[in-house]
């Protein structure tokens, strides 16, 4: 079978990497150089913690297994398995962690409730004050800026597999086939539009104006190193108001009796936190829906954030060396994992994993695989 993947970000390399590894040939085409969208502008978080139970849970599980195995194969990719905390104060945050932990699922995400003691225990770097902190064992992560390279470099000692760089898909003809801005023609036993947000152009032709897809965009930033190691992802109590995974009448009652401070509100932000292989910090995010998105960065939502981090540091955040926007594709029903659609015969669609795009894409391939019955 020979497979034709469109878009090189990380949903777009899984499905190479899984048509490859099932003795597929391939020819992976992107626009860019490199994939420079959302695959690259996140945490780089596997995160299992705040997944809907059902579907979104058994992707999230699988996808991170998937990980772990690729990742053993191709150390580039950065695959740890940190876990996470979310440091909790008071006892509205508190009862919203109890709630988590009550959930028959717990035991799949690896949740357990820390005291402030243990959770030093497992990140030393947590000096500031809370009074509880959540941990979830099954939260891993891996490194954005480099995980796309370092899976291409695998992917290209495969005699089955051909990147194509600097060329934009223009066209679909009939089925199978695409053509390029070059006027090459590319055809295949199957066509697969992974292209990210770019949701316009091509995509609305072939899809159609009612896509259920929509665009979202952040801020995010990453210090200098922090001198010491950040063991685990850290997030905070409103990142609870945020996931599903934390629904809960213990969590209704903390968006009734304590709302997010102004900013945090203004921006949908919740604090997550990864630590990069260089040591510095990854930090976000903030959350906007509304077009036409701003084309510069807010520094007040960056104010806030470092405040959030310092007080769980107890200490001053390090020098910030980077600030960036990132916008990605997410289904408008937040209850689909990704939005797979076949526009033409033997031409599908696969966009929308939202957030989850990092944690989740090994495992939306796979299926995809399976479905197509590769």
């Amino acid at each position: 079978m020979r497979v034709i993947v469109v878009g090189a970000g990380v949903v777009g390399t899984m499905h190479a990497w899984q048509a490859v590894e099932r003795g597929h040939e391939v020819v992976q085409i992107e626009r860019e150089a490199e994939a420079r969208g959302a695959s690259l502008r996140n945490f780089g978080q596997i995160w299992v913690s705040g997944r809907a139970g059902g579907e979104e849970l058994e992707t999230a599980l699988r996808a991170r297994e998937l990980w772990e195995e690729i990742g053993a194969r191709v150390p580039g990719l950065g695959f740890r398995a940190n876990g996470s905390l979310t440091p909790v104060r008071g006892d509205l945050e508190l009862a919203v962690a109890e709630a988590a932990v009550a959930r028959e699922d717990a035991p799949a995400r690896g949740y357990k409730l820390l005291t402030p003691d243990e959770a030093r225990a497992l990140n030393p770097a947590l000096r500031g004050r809370f009074s509880a902190a959540l941990y979830c064992e099954r939260d891993a992560a891996v490194e954005p800026r480099t995980a796309q390279l370092a899976l291409r470099a695998e992917l290209l000692k495969s005699p089955h597999y051909t990147f194509k760089p600097g060329r934009e898909i223009r066209e679909v003809i009939g089925g199978n086939a695409v053509r390029d801005d070059h006027g090459d023609v590319h055809c295949g036993d199957v066509v697969l539009l992974c292209t990210g947000a770019w949701l316009g152009g091509l995509v609305r032709e072939v899809a159609g104006p009612e896509l259920p897809v929509r665009r979202v965009r952040l801020q995010m930033m990453q210090t200098d190193p922090l001198g010491e190691p950040l063991t685990t992802s850290v997030a905070d109590a409103d990142s609870f108001r945020y996931y599903p995974a934390y629904r809960s009448p213990a969590l209704d009652e903390l968006n009734a009796r304590q709302p997010q401070p102004e900013t945090a509100a203004d921006h949908r932000m919740q604090l997550l936190m990864v630590q990069r292989a260089d040591g510095g910090l990854t930090i976000g995010d903030t959350h906007e829906y509304e077009h036409p998105f701003a084309f510069d960065t807010l520094e007040d939502p960056y104010d806030h954030l470092t405040e959030v981090v310092e007080s769980f540091l107890g200490r001053p955040l390090p020098k910030i060396r980077r600030r960036w926007a990132g916008v990605y594709a997410q289904c408008t029903d937040p209850g689909r994992v990704v939005h797979r659609q076949q526009v033409r015969d033997g031409v599908w669609l696969v966009t929308g994993p939202g957030g989850r795009g990092m944690t989740c894409s090994p495992a939306i391939a796979e299926t995809t695989a399976k479905e197509l019955g590769w």
